[in-house]
């Protein structure tokens, strides 16, 4: 994939996906395919190519591949009751190098990573490691029994608090996992099921020019808890590519 130098999103990609939300068939895809490959999915790979530049160095072993890191546009309908073919959001994923891009309990893992989320009125940001396979979060709190406090430090950090908030909730166990005391000094941690921090994106950082350098200071805020994760799964830090 040939990609430009990234100039920022227009209010053009929310139109646009704004009336796919309205108009989702694959008739009217089609016929609007054009202002989709300009609008949204071409400034997208440039994006993502450029935050691949700050990613070398800032976490070497974080990777942005235009034609790996963006999310198909068409959604998967085999096993949902809503039959419409297409998202109506843009995103992108950027991985560990080791481990690959696979997201979510379907899909061979890729360990923690960096995430992007266009789509009118949620545009977000967020890092972690969501929805891992059972194997995964196995490990991982394998590792949080062993040793929480680092996670725990990492998680605490005064700005991660400020400009984050907590870890996602929405699916969190209301018992403990099998083989852990309710007693355990990071219960709350283990009842996790994903593991991820976000903040939304106004529309002002969202059209910025300036979009890479400010995702680039906020990623580096969740660092240490990517990492963190990463280490979890034995998935190296590098300080060069």
């Amino acid at each position: 994939m040939s990609t430009a130098e990234f100039r920022g999103f227009t209010p053009a990609a929310i139109r646009f996906l704004s009336a796919l939300k309205r108009n989702n068939t694959r008739e009217w895809f089609q016929a609007h395919r054009e202002e989709y490959e300009r609008d949204v999915r071409a400034p997208l790979a440039a994006f993502v190519e450029e935050m691949d530049v700050r990613f070398a160095e800032l976490a070497p072993e974080i990777v942005g591949d235009p034609k790996r890191s963006l999310f198909r546009i068409h959604r998967d309908v085999r096993f949902s009751s809503d039959k419409s073919p297409y998202k109506t959001n843009a995103a992108c994923w950027f991985y560990h190098g080791d481990a690959g891009r696979g997201v979510g309990s379907t899909t061979p893992h890729g360990g923690a990573g960096f995430y992007f989320h266009m789509e009118p009125g949620g545009s977000m940001i967020g890092g972690g490691i969501w929805m891992p396979p059972r194997p995964t979060l196995a490990r991982i709190r394998e590792r949080i029994d062993e040793d929480h406090r680092a996670l725990a430090r990492a998680l605490g950090d005064a700005t991660i608090k400020k400009r984050f908030g907590r870890l996602e909730e929405s699916a969190m166990l209301t018992r403990m996992p099998r083989g852990y005391a309710e007693s355990h000094p990071a219960a709350a941690l283990l009842r996790h099921q994903s593991y991820t921090l976000g903040r939304d994106l106004t529309e002002k950082e969202l059209y910025s020019p300036k979009l890479p350098d400010l995702l680039a200071r906020d990623y580096a805020r969740l660092l240490p808890v990517v990492r963190w994760f990463n280490a979890a799964l034995g998935l190296r830090t590098l300080a060069r590519r």
